[in-house]
């Protein structure tokens, strides 16, 4: 088992907590990449029985919105659901799909949070301490924490507050549409995830999490889920938006 993938791998609830709060300790809370040109957007989808799960990766580049690789990855989950410890179920699958990657992005967006979490220590701090990237959780609704509503007009936002401090960033990414909570994952601040997030986002979610929440949801529906390793050449994003397809991308097993 590589290092990596051994520091997901829990059999209890307990193990896994331990393990949360031994890598916390390894979380850088600023920087950010000097130049963001590459960024990655990850997302998973699961049979409804939870028996069978499809991790994508998708690279867009910036400022252009080309996407420049595809890769995926399938799989039955080892880990049960279990709130607060998604990283755990979904984090082997991931690994394996990044490792398919041609080259490496300058940021991460997971489909989750970062240390808005209730130990600090969410998928997207999980990953990107495994992945040695600096990561960005931005997710749907809410964790943990409390907030204010934030302004009506895109890049309103307010702090995310929990246990006493600022743990993200409750952000309007378009006007006229429910806000998503951003959340530092690892070697970024919050200043910077904010405007990494604004940087890759046309509707309310960044597009390369829509991307990738595209590829899960099809391969989910493709004959009954068969998952091949794929590799996409570079598309331009521009134009009429695809509306996403239907689906729950996580339900519960």
């Amino acid at each position: 088992m590589r290092p990596a993938r051994a520091l997901l791998a829990a059999r209890s609830v307990a193990r896994a907590r331990a393990l949360q709060e031994r890598l916390r300790g390894r979380l850088r809370l600023s920087g950010g990449p000097g130049r963001l040109r590459v960024v990655a957007g990850a997302d998973l989808a699961y049979r409804r029985d939870g028996s069978r799960a499809w991790a994508a990766v998708v690279l867009v580049s910036v400022p252009d919105g080309r996407v420049l690789e595809t890769v995926t990855a399938a799989g039955r989950p080892r880990f049960p659901y279990v709130p607060g410890y998604l990283s755990f179920r979904e984090g082997p699958l991931l690994l394996e799909a990044f490792g398919r990657l041609r080259r490496r992005p300058d940021l991460v967006i997971f489909d989750g949070h970062g240390i808005a979490h209730p130990r600090g220590f969410g998928l997207a701090s999980h990953m990107g301490v495994l992945l040695g990237v600096p990561s960005v959780g931005c997710a749907k609704s809410r964790l943990v924490g409390e907030h204010a509503e934030p302004g009506p007009r895109r890049g309103d936002w307010t702090p995310l507050r929990h246990a006493g401090r600022i743990v993200g960033a409750v952000l309007r990414t378009r006007e006229g549409v429910k806000p998503v909570y951003v959340s530092q994952g690892h070697r970024i601040g919050l200043q910077q995830a904010i405007r990494a997030v604004l940087a890759v986002t046309r509707f309310r979610v960044p597009e390369p999490i829509r991307l990738a929440e595209q590829t899960v949801n099809a391969l989910k529906r493709a004959r009954g889920g068969i998952c091949r390793a794929r590799r996409l050449g570079p598309r331009s994003l521009r134009g009429p938006a695809r509306p996403a397809p239907p689906g729950d991308r996580r339900a519960a097993p």
